[in-house]
């Protein structure tokens, strides 16, 4: 005989379901990142490795992701108060903070090419080019948890997360959080393993 479930409870186990896949996701993020930071030192101690500084612009671009976590989070407490343009509004600000983040990686690499830390080619170093590597593919799942937090301010524009459904804003601030740890990680990586 088949379990009949309301609403409710075939929703509950949607996101039940969909949080452990986030889960799974945000594992397997971490694997990448830790087989290429162990890359990276295993590489630095075969030699012919440049050190150079770099660029203040990450800085700011830590500064961003800082604050961006911030707002995500005022924007699940909104939703816990059922303050529909609170919600709305902080999610703007963390999908501009996520974008300026984005903007801001674009003009360190600028800075970089221009010091000639360049990525590929005969005046390359595995430094730079690790440098590129680590933090693009961090770029990339931004920009994923820029399409994700999207998704979610579409909706949140239709009044759809309140106090008693809001797992789906949960979800993307879990993985939004996700992507700022794994930034101030590789931010500090890159400055102290030169």
């Amino acid at each position: 005989m088949e379990e009949t479930l309301s609403i409710e409870e075939t929703l509950a186990r949607q996101g039940k379901v969909k949080r452990s896949l986030l889960y799974i996701s945000i594992f397997s993020i971490l694997m990448l990142f830790a087989g290429l930071t162990s890359g990276y030192i295993v590489r630095q101690a075969d030699g012919n490795w440049m050190e150079f500084e770099l660029p203040a612009m990450f800085w700011i671009s830590t500064g961003l992701i800082l604050l961006s976590s911030l707002t995500m989070n005022f924007a699940v407490q909104a939703t816990k108060k059922n303050n529909f343009s609170g919600v709305k509004t902080y999610l703007l600000i963390t999908i501009l903070l996520g974008i300026g983040f984005s903007i801001t990686q674009f003009l360190g690499w600028n800075i970089l090419k221009e010091s000639g830390i360049y990525f590929a080619g005969r005046m390359s170093n595995p430094s730079g080019s690790f440098m590129y590597v680590l933090t693009g593919v961090h770029l990339a799942h931004i920009v994923s948890g820029l399409i994700f937090l999207l998704a979610v301010y579409f909706k949140a524009n239709k009044n759809y997360y309140n106090s008693t459904n809001n797992e789906g804003i949960k979800r993307c601030a879990i993985y939004w959080h996700f992507l700022d740890f794994l930034w101030i990680y590789l931010f500090f990586f890159l400055m102290i393993i030169r």
